[in-house]
């Protein structure tokens, strides 16, 4: 009877312990993958126009071979898809233990170039050559091309490859053109998120420069040099252009939005162009934090602050993470 209550407390334990852990790792690994994809679609895209490799096959392997950037490669190499030092590589390198300790890796400058690299490093030589028969939409043949020319010497490679393509529905970008993914982004960029609305109630007024008292009782503040008023409960473009007497598209332009845009309670709202920089080097990223946000709080241009950090719009930053202003 001991025997069989102490097996079974253990059992109970184990259960407890993994569901835990599993309630945490899986929403936090899903989410990081997400952004992951969306930073750097537009850029796998790109290159799969460039080069004939999908850009679904690009994404799933460097999810895969940089656990969604956040390797040590990834943060200290900028090394997104583990290609070590050989073939006559002459470039900068780190070393990290992987089959073998302190093997030679190579290191790069940016993201883009470990993007570039590696087309480059399909296309260079033979041992990828018979990929490129393949369709471009043909990720499974890829992926298990991939795996036949010793890509990698995980035997489920192929299938861990496939596994990451059909979560996440990265094959739909096989059939995307730069172009059109940009559109997409840019929109994207001009979404209000739901922690933006919530962050919105808790911006204080008295942060700001009292201006002057504007029409319909509404004050105007001044940020960065630029006016701008708090949005009242149930505002529109329209109502804000008939009190200021200017264009109702003036006024979703000067706040980065679209005609389509729903204005909500405690929102900034320009009433001329933002600034191209702010009056501040750096802003440390609050939880929930999106761009739109960042660039409203700063009165600074939204594509312009996608530019500073070398960001794709649409593409979001992590709580912790030090944007540049100026």
């Amino acid at each position: 009877m001991r025997r069989i209550s102490y097996l079974a407390f253990f059992l109970i334990v184990i259960l407890i312990f993994s569901g835990c852990g599993t309630k945490k790792f899986v929403p936090r690994k899903s989410a990081s993958t997400k952004d992951y994809i969306n930073t750097y679609r537009s850029l796998a895209i790109e290159q799969m126009h460039r080069y004939k490799i999908p850009a679904s096959i690009k994404l799933a392997q460097a999810i895969l071979e940089s656990g969604s950037g956040n390797s040590t490669l990834a943060t200290k190499a900028n090394n997104h898809f583990g290609i070590k030092c050989n073939n006559g590589w002459r470039g900068a390198f780190y070393r990290h233990d992987d089959d073998l300790p302190n093997e030679c890796f190579r290191k790069y400058n940016s993201v883009e170039q470990s993007y570039k690299d590696h087309s480059q490093f399909l296309t260079s030589g033979r041992r990828y050559s018979r990929l490129f028969d393949l369709n471009v939409t043909d990720y499974k043949g890829w992926a298990r091309g991939l795996k036949r020319a010793g890509y990698a010497t995980n035997p489920q490679y192929a299938q861990l490859l496939i596994g990451i393509i059909e979560r996440y529905d990265l094959d739909r970008l096989d059939r995307k053109k730069p172009r059109q993914i940009k559109k997409e982004m840019e929109a994207q960029a001009r979404e209000i998120t739901p922690n933006e609305r919530f962050l919105a109630r808790g911006i204080d007024s008295s942060e700001f420069r009292f201006h002057e008292q504007g029409p319909n009782n509404r004050k105007i503040y001044l940020n960065n040099g630029k006016k701008f008023v708090f949005a009242r409960e149930n505002d529109s473009f329209l109502k804000i252009a008939k009190d200021f007497k200017i264009y109702a598209y003036q006024i979703y332009k000067y706040n980065d939005l679209n005609k389509h845009s729903t204005i909500y309670k405690g929102q900034m709202i320009y009433l001329e162009k933002k600034r191209n920089k702010g009056t501040k080097k750096y802003h440390t990223v609050g939880e929930g934090e999106s761009m739109h946000f960042i660039a409203q709080r700063y009165g600074i241009k939204l594509d312009k602050l996608y530019k500073k950090n070398r960001m794709e719009p649409g593409s979001q930053p992590h709580a912790g993470v030090k944007l540049k202003l100026r």
